[in-house]
């Protein structure tokens, strides 16, 4: 079964630490035979979907890989989801069993009927649950073939040093973290799981040699830069994905960090992660792009929508009991991604915006993340973030919420006249707010609906 070749490429030698301690891959796997143990005695049927409680610690991993042993299929969820996330996805799994290694009773029986069987989930590894476009989640089912050759194809691209210590502030309910938690332990290294996340702390870790590499989002990336120090001088491959690094972070980590390796990252959960990197010799000429796309995989645009697809012999099996959002996401064998791209002169693809984030003002198309790009060049702007908002004169306004640079006070009205000649005039934003922090969603990425509900609640 694929499942066993999954749970037997971990190496007993790895050593994982949270903040409850440290373990080590043998541990973690005796931890995952007793919990396939327990779901087998407990009636757990072939490829029965398992909910698995996750908060980026090590008995979360073991959990993962304790379903798997005993044949069902993985689902994690947030032990931070709120109430409607948690009551969205346990009515659309209908799950028996729920296994937390870090509970007093870890297998908890939450539903009194096995799920109907499912032909998509046979051969799954995991169910993972993504925002959908209305808000509802959507499970993603990962299949274990695809989920094995992907962790191949990424080993092979970022030249995967054996033995590496590499600290995860990513959470494993994500297909980011999940990935390099896996190649970690497969190749005996060292896995430091980070509960939350402190800019501050990790600049220090990484300053004094404690990781040779590190996974991150650019919003943690640009709160590691603000958070001051020296050059780091220690050499680690610097992973980054989940939103685009611009041109002026990627030049600002390279200062930052320049015995670094950074591998700028494209993917989908609905590809098991990374279809693009950019990363050696052409990282800083493709600054801004994707860079090239993976080994075995095809991408295009499509010319009458802008929006680029992905082909991939790792292409989720599909989404969870919704063959009509299976059958919209998928084109003859392509995957539509929701991202319109455009190639650049170097020949690597660029995004310019999301097809269901564009803002129509007033009959006008415009991309989020065109005016992000521009304001973002401005001195006294460290993170920005752009989105519409219903607007009674426009249809939609422009909105654009600015963190400012340490020891900046941007003024709206001079950073919107600094943009003139920079956007066309439809694109300048109608409102400029001054906050804190760009708003994060469950993994980590910037929030741009959440950025617009609170608009449109007047929260800001």
């Amino acid at each position: 079964m694929l499942h066993d070749e999954i749970l037997g490429g971990v190496a007993p030698g790895a050593r994982i630490a949270d903040e409850t301690g440290e373990t080590t891959g043998a541990a973690l796997l005796d931890e995952a035979r007793r919990a396939a143990e327990a779901l087998r005695a407990a009636g757990a049927g072939a490829w029965e979907p398992v909910i698995l409680p996750v908060s980026n610690r090590a008995s979360d991993l073991a959990a993962m890989l304790g379903a798997m042993a005993a044949g069902c299929v993985a689902v994690p969820l947030s032990r931070a989801a709120s109430p409607a996330t948690r009551e969205a996805v346990l009515s659309l799994v209908g799950p028996r069993f729920a296994l937390d290694l870090a509970a007093g009773e870890p297998l908890e029986r939450i539903g009194e009927r096995p799920p109907p069987p499912r032909q998509l989930l046979e051969g799954a590894a995991l169910v993972i649950f993504t925002s959908g476009s209305t808000g509802a989640p959507k499970g993603v089912v990962i299949g274990a073939e695809g989920f094995r050759g992907k962790l191949a194809q990424i080993e092979a691209r970022l030249g995967w040093a054996p033995g590496g210590r590499t600290i995860l502030p990513l959470q494993l309910t994500f297909i980011f973290g999940q990935w390099v938690a896996f190649l970690t332990l497969m190749r005996g290294g060292s896995l430091r799981l980070v509960g939350r996340f402190d800019p501050g702390a990790m600049r220090a870790a990484l300053a004094a040699g404690e990781a040779d590499a590190l996974a991150a989002v650019p919003t943690m990336l640009r709160a590691m830069l603000a958070a001051g120090g020296e050059p780091v001088p220690a050499p680690l491959l610097l992973m980054t994905g989940g939103e685009t690094l611009s041109p002026a972070l990627g030049a600002a980590l390279s200062a930052a960090f320049p015995a670094a390796r950074i591998a700028d990252l494209y993917g989908l959960s609905e590809t098991n992660g990374c279809d693009f990197f950019n990363a050696g010799e052409r990282f800083a000429a493709n600054l801004g792009t994707l860079g090239e796309v993976a080994p075995g995989q095809e991408a295009r645009i499509d010319a009458e929508t802008g929006e680029l697809q992905i082909r991939t012999p790792w292409l989720m099996r599909g989404y969870l009991d919704r063959p009509d959002l299976t059958e919209a996401a998928l084109a003859d064998g392509w995957l539509r991604t929701g991202d319109m791209a455009e190639i650049a002169p170097s020949g690597a693809v660029r995004l310019v915006g999301r097809l269901k984030e564009i803002i129509n003002r007033g009959g006008n198309k415009v991309a989020p993340m065109e005016v992000e790009a521009a304001f973002a060049a401005h001195p006294e702007i460290a993170a920005c973030l752009a989105t519409g908002a219903a607007d009674a004169a426009r249809g939609e306004a422009i909105h654009l919420l600015v963190v400012p640079a340490p020891g900046a006070a941007p003024d709206p009205a001079a950073l919107r006249d600094w943009a003139r000649g920079r956007l066309e005039p439809w694109k300048l934003p109608d409102r400029i707010h001054i906050g804190e922090a760009i708003p994060l969603g469950a993994t980590g990425k910037a929030d741009r609906l959440g950025l617009r509900r609170r608009i449109e609640a007047r929260e800001l």
